[in-house]
């Protein structure tokens, strides 16, 4: 029997400080469930966050960050969470989770998108479909650099000496425009719409320290950067891209090294490489470095669909779409892509 209770619809910035401490005790809290999500959302991509949290005698007892990505190309949906690799409802009990699961299915009709997407890191108990698609991967590091370089397997370890010998540096920055040069150039070179500069420079607004960029230079040139993302005692590798010359060089293998050797040092307890798609380039790389892969069981409510959508890369209709997308001048695809990026949620 669950008494006193209330579901709020409309999340209150100024409670912001009572969620983001709900979920930074909550032991299945991610920082993509932080109220600074609704902001970043709203300000970045002008779509509207549909935030619900439950309370029990007026005390948070659990949250769901939904927000709403409408789109001619990829369909209506409401998301837990749009842009980010985790989401999904966390509460204090199952009946507590259920019931924010059951006002998040009572929204995507009321709105009446496509379908609801939670982006769960453990299972729902809805008997929802689920998408076997996505793994994470997530490793507990040692605070002795040495130990971890160690535990690399040698032919990864090998990469990340190659790209120490090369005289790679790297450094901590806060400019926005030289880390999206580098992370623009790779994304459109793997043929996906990059998001727009003002994006990045929301999300360090918002999140503040807790929001790194780190650059690797070779010699006067930078040739690859990383966004990462700080929380609790964990480090997110979020957005990482390189210039066709970081890879001569090692830069990728040196720039992830370099952002888990400084993480140690720093107390940070698990390295969390994120979410890769099965079968794909990424997977490999992060298996390579000795992380296991998690599955993802994110779990979908049909509304107006038959059947779970593909919108990813894997999808073959899309296919000759990165073809093309991979040509375009890099002046061309920023001003584009930005326009397509913001419904892919």
């Amino acid at each position: 029997m669950i008494n006193d209770l209330q579901i709020i619809h409309r999340f209150d910035p100024e409670a912001s400080n009572a969620w983001d401490s709900y979920v930074r005790n909550h032991p299945q809290g991610t920082f993509f469930h932080l109220s600074g999500w609704a902001q970043v959302i709203k300000e970045s991509f002008g779509h509207t966050p549909s935030y619900l949290l439950v309370k029990q005698n007026n005390t948070i007892s659990g949250v769901l960050p939904l927000g709403n990505i409408k789109s001619r190309l990829f369909g209506n949906a409401l998301i837990s969470n749009p842009f980010c690799v985790y989401g999904g409802a966390i509460a204090d009990s199952d009946d507590l989770k259920i019931l924010l699961e059951e006002a998040a299915e009572a929204e995507a009709i009321r709105q009446g998108v496509d379908y609801l997407e939670l982006r769960n890191t453990t299972p729902s108990k809805q008997n929802w479909p689920i998408k076997e698609l996505y793994v994470t991967f997530r490793k507990e590091i040692d605070p002795d650099p040495d130990i971890n370089m160690k535990a690399i397997p040698r032919k990864q370890r090998a990469m990340v000496r190659k790209g120490i010998k090369a005289g790679l540096k790297s450094i901590i920055s806060d400019n926005v425009d030289i880390f999206y040069k580098i992370y623009s150039t790779s994304v459109r070179n793997h043929g996906t719409p990059v998001f727009s500069k003002n994006y990045f420079k929301i999300l360090k607004t918002v999140f503040g320290s807790d929001c790194e960029i780190r650059l690797v230079r070779h010699g006067s040139e930078y040739i690859s950067a990383v966004m990462n993302f700080y929380y609790k005692d964990e480090v997110l590798p979020y957005y990482g891209g390189g210039l066709p010359s970081a890879r001569k060089y090692k830069a990728f293998d040196f720039m992830y090294w370099d952002v888990m050797q400084d993480a140690c040092q720093k107390g940070i307890r698990i390295f969390d490489y994120g979410r890769s798609k099965i079968g794909t380039g990424s997977y490999s790389f992060k298996k390579n470095w000795g992380f296991e892969p998690v599955p993802l069981p994110y779990t979908y409510r049909l509304v107006n669909l038959q059947k779970m959508p593909e919108v990813n890369p894997l999808n073959p209709k899309y296919r000759l779409f990165i073809q093309a997308w991979q040509k375009l001048p890099l002046p061309l695809a920023n001003t584009i892509g930005p326009l397509l990026a913001r419904s892919l949620g």
